[in-house]
């Protein structure tokens, strides 16, 4: 935990604009339920991040795109009931914002409303602003998302590395700065060389948080069953997996069944 989130009871988007001030990075994690929001609540993290991501590690589905906004409040609901102290960012799901910024506003203030969330993040730059900015008028923290956008993967048609061509980079800068000026208190970027990650954080008095960007912004953010390991297909270079719960679990749940199997579970001090 960082000097700058141990100042305050409960982490805001002010606090992690002092931690880039201060040089301090931001812990940034996924979250989709009750119990995972709670121990890494306690753990320590500075942002829980209710992502779209839910539609691929929760729901199943091959993308973000078919999860709607009903099921991320229901989501977003399960991970603030969970929490006390982090910042809680909601993402709001395709074809909530894109087609104009009165739904966008209205899709940010049901977040805001019925989950108890602390802010919303959408992906994209100049092709969005005036939904972030018709939703930061409204008093409603936005975190933006640049470089590979989900979201777009039909689009893009691969979840290759963006913004390594000269074009697409120069987007990326202007979009960045589009989105601070905007009102933006921060910026995901994904998938996006290091040196303009870099680049585009020095450019900004905003924070930016990395997903495979390196290890120049100023936070990073992972998908919490990529991380622990509950996943077991999905090892792209910048995923660090720090425990292999896919294979601990499957040991656990084997074991289980070995102790049912030949009566060994319940023994005479597991019953009443």
């Amino acid at each position: 935990m960082s000097a700058a989130a141990k100042e305050v009871k409960k982490v805001t988007t002010n606090t992690l604009l002092k931690m880039k001030a201060n040089g301090e990075k931001i812990s940034m994690l996924t979250a989709y339920d009750f119990s995972f929001a709670g121990i890494i609540d306690s753990a320590g993290i500075d942002v829980l991040l209710v992502g779209d991501s839910a539609s691929n590690v929760m729901a199943g589905h091959e993308t973000t795109l078919p999860i709607t906004l009903d099921q991320m409040i229901y989501h977003a609901q399960s991970v603030i009931r969970g929490v006390s102290r982090c910042l809680v960012v909601v993402d709001l799901p395709f074809g909530s914002y894109q087609s104009n910024s009165q739904i966008a506003l209205a899709s940010a203030i049901r977040i805001m409303k019925e989950t108890g969330a602390h802010a919303v993040k959408l992906e994209g730059g100049e092709e969005v602003l005036s939904s972030i900015k018709s939703i930061v008028s409204a008093g409603v923290p936005v975190m933006g998302h640049l470089g590979l956008t989900p979201q777009s993967i039909y689009k893009f048609g691969t979840y290759n590395v963006r913004a390594k061509e000269q074009e697409e980079a120069d987007k990326l800068r202007r979009d960045a700065l589009l989105l601070q000026e905007a009102g933006c208190f921060g910026i995901v970027l994904e998938k996006i060389p290091a040196t303009l990650a870099r680049e585009v954080s020095e450019s900004l008095d905003i924070p930016t948080i990395g997903i495979g960007a390196g290890k120049y912004c100023d936070g990073q953010v992972l998908v919490m069953h990529d991380m622990l390991g509950i996943n077991t297909e999905f090892k792209p270079r910048f995923l660090r997996q720090y425990l292999n719960l896919h294979e601990q679990v499957t040991s656990a749940v084997a074991k289980y069944i070995a102790d049912v199997k030949s009566n060994d579970f319940p023994n005479d001090q597991e019953q009443y």
